[in-house]
């Protein structure tokens, strides 16, 4: 159907205007679709199923392909699976699935995988009565006893947390409310530390709690005041110790309590200094420690438990100006180095015996590794993952001891995946101060670079997060329509090393964008595809980059897909009871300081929607989303509507029932992306024949 065709049968809602003046050093800010933000009132929820229906009803003739998508997405996925087990002590863990069931099961077998199967949670039974359901915490206490696990069933990621006798499979009387992900296990087998969210979502109290007795009489170990700063408690492998990690985004310190006396009190290993970030690990009698102090790269230094002062540290590892520590893994005899250089994840294996070292590499010129589950401390066998835009999702163990690795695993996929059929490549483009920015791109065999392919371009760039260049059996969808697939490893993420990450925060935030808009010059100037056939989509972060570069470069794009889009930016950041604000002055700037305000204001996609033509654009919301409030994308919505002069579709649909993460059981999820590649391929005009 040709796009002006719909618009003269079905009308977009209008949203009301009710001027709110947000006045800050001296700068007046006229916000017409403030009132969003009220999502008691009856006129805001209409708003929104209006803008529901409006979306329906612009995608109606895109159903039978949805639902060709749905099915061709589902039919490569292997619904009945196996996760490959792991062990801890006499026990294998693993979780399954079940065709026709949207949630894993948790089980184990005791003494050998040819033992009777327990199931320990099956999350399909835990979802029976709810729309939503997520998983936060999932362990077993240290004798295998008993099952910690926690809830969330509103996509707000407030969770619930409870206990389960693995013997009666009775739960314990008690419940607590309103915890975060993080839990850890005393020795004991009796005490578990939890910690517990503010207002705001941000977890900052610990409490410690003592099985089978009232919630009320837990303890309150610790409270972090500064609003800037997250609290996490959690173990080291060698169980000896528990480890209470506080942290904002630049700033980190950590305490920690001997595991054997969960109700002892913890001990420093060295106070918070602005700026200075440190992760802690444990083996024998030395804390070792990752940390950017003087090294914005990161070194690693190990320290004695009896003693760990700063004055005690010395250095194992010192800095490197091209590659980036990661971290580190310690096992009894090995330590796993991980680093980043040229791009592209690497690891070393170490011998603490010997000092020998070997490296663990890989062929390809664009992949993700990172480590899996290894909850056992007294092994040679490291497991991890690797993956790449043309190989599935594949589980190793590698062998500490003898540099040989073994297959454990790759994900199969169904309908006969061929990945001779596709290439993937590591391509430079030139960002306008001359710096050389990364582009991971996979594409089907027989593409000709001749302007005219379609091409799906994604990318992220805030928090130091690193895109991983993963396979999607999903993304072949895309693939066999012949769509190229790219990501752009722009500054703001940390692919480069730590200084990309810097060089795309605060008031040099703009580079994020302008390396994006540079990547897809380069992508056109090399004739991978054109702007008329140039889809980008970004989620959260990533949708805040999609306003930004719609809005200094709507000519460039074809077609816009903006997933829960952090998109006012100078407001929300402004507003302390929300979870971005505070937090987030470490990574945007405060906005009370009038230099990051104009800096910001300047590119907050919100504050500059244009009177101009923009492309198609489909955006989403989730109406319980905790981190990005669903009223930015709808407020955003509502003032493109407004000021746009094009004729282009705009839709806005939001999930009145989930949060930051779209929908939780995997078939409502594949669904969801069924849509918005449905969106993707109609705007491109690869929809009509299958319509």
């Amino acid at each position: 159907m040709n796009e002006h065709d719909l618009q003269t049968t079905v009308t977009p809602p209008i949203a009301e205007k009710q001027p709110q003046v947000l006045e800050l050093h001296g700068d007046q800010r006229v916000d017409n679709y403030f009132w969003m933000r009220e999502q008691n009132n009856p006129k805001v929820i209409a708003y929104l199923e209006a803008e529901n229906a409006y979306t329906n009803a612009m995608m109606q003739h895109t159903e039978t392909l949805q639902t060709k998508l749905y099915e061709e997405m589902l039919g490569r996925i292997k619904e009945t699976d196996l996760s490959v087990p792991y062990r801890k002590d006499d026990y294998y863990y693993y979780s399954r699935t079940e065709e026709g069931k949207a949630y894993p099961i948790f089980c184990r077998k005791k003494g050998s995988l040819d033992a009777p199967e327990q199931v320990l949670l099956d999350q399909n039974e835990l979802a029976k009565e709810h729309e939503f359901l997520s998983l936060g915490v999932l362990q077993v206490s240290p004798n295998h006893q008993i099952l910690a696990y926690s809830i969330d069933t509103s996509g707000a990621e407030q969770y619930t947390l409870f206990f389960l006798d693995l013997k009666t499979f009775e739960l314990y009387p008690e419940s607590i409310s309103e915890t975060n992900y993080s839990l850890a296990w005393g020795n004991d087998n009796q005490t578990v530390l939890y910690t517990k969210i503010d207002e705001a979502n941000r977890p900052f109290q610990l409490f410690r709690h003592s099985l089978g007795n009232s919630v009320d009489e837990d303890a309150l170990i610790y409270q972090e005041s500064d609003d800037a700063y997250h609290l996490y408690v959690g173990k080291t492998r060698s169980q000896a110790y528990i480890l209470m990690s506080v942290g904002s985004t630049i700033t980190s310190e950590v305490h920690y309590l001997d595991a054997n006396n969960p109700i002892g009190s913890f001990q420093l290993i060295h106070p918070r200094n602005t700026g200075v970030l440190y992760d802690v690990d444990h083996h024998s009698d030395d804390f070792y420690i990752v940390t950017n102090e003087e090294a914005i790269n990161f070194k690693l230094m190990k320290t004695p438990v009896a003693s760990p002062a700063k004055e005690n540290w010395q250095t194992v590892i010192p800095h490197r100006e091209d590659i980036l520590l990661s971290g580190v893994s310690l096992f009894a005899n090995h330590m796993v180095i991980y680093e980043r250089k040229g791009g592209l994840p690497i690891g070393r294996v170490q011998n603490l015996s010997t000092g020998k070292e070997d490296k663990i590499t890989f062929p390809e010129p664009t992949y993700n590794f990172y480590e899996s589950s290894n909850p056992e401390f007294n092994t040679t066998i490291l497991r991890f993952n690797y993956t790449s835009l043309i190989t599935p999702q594949s589980v190793f163990d590698y062998d500490m001891e003898t540099n040989e690795r073994e297959l454990k695993k790759e994900t199969e996929v169904l309908g006969g995946y061929d990945r001779t059929q596709y290439k993937s490549e590591w391509l430079m483009a030139t960002a306008k101060d001359g710096t050389q920015i990364p582009i991971s791109i996979v594409y089907k065999q027989g593409i000709k670079k001749d302007g005219k392919n379609p091409l799906y371009l994604t990318g992220y760039g805030s928090y130091g997060a690193s895109y991983p260049a993963s396979f999607s059996s999903n993304r072949l969808a895309l693939l066999d329509r012949g769509i190229v697939f790219a990501v752009a490893h722009i500054r703001g993420g940390e692919e480069m090393g730590r200084k990309w990450y810097e060089d795309g925060k605060f008031l040099k935030k703009k580079n994020t964008f302008t390396d994006f808009i540079a990547c897809a010059e380069y992508l056109i100037g090399e004739k991978w595809t054109s702007s008329d056939r140039l889809a980008i989509s970004g989620g959260s972060a990533g949708g805040l980059l999609m306003g930004a570069v719609m809005n200094m470069r709507p000519d460039l794009f074809k077609v816009v897909v903006a997933d829960v889009p952090f998109v006012d930016v100078v407001t929300t950041i402004l507003d302390t009871s929300l979870p971005l604000s505070v937090m987030e002055w470490e990574e945007w700037g405060n906005p009370n300081d009038k230099v990051y305000y104009d800096y910001m204001k300047s590119y907050s996609p919100y504050d500059n929607v244009e009177a101009k033509d923009y492309p198609d654009i489909l955006i989403v919301a989730g109406l319980n989303d905790s981190r990005v409030k669903y009223w930015e994308p709808a407020k955003w919505t509502a003032k493109l509507r407004e000021l746009k002069t094009d004729n282009n579709i705009l839709l806005l649909k939001t999930n009145m029932g989930a949060g930051h993460g779209g929908a939780s059981g995997r078939y409502e999820s594949l669904k969801e992306l069924a849509f918005e590649y449905a969106f993707v391929l109609d705007r491109l005009g690869l929809g009509c024949s299958e319509s």
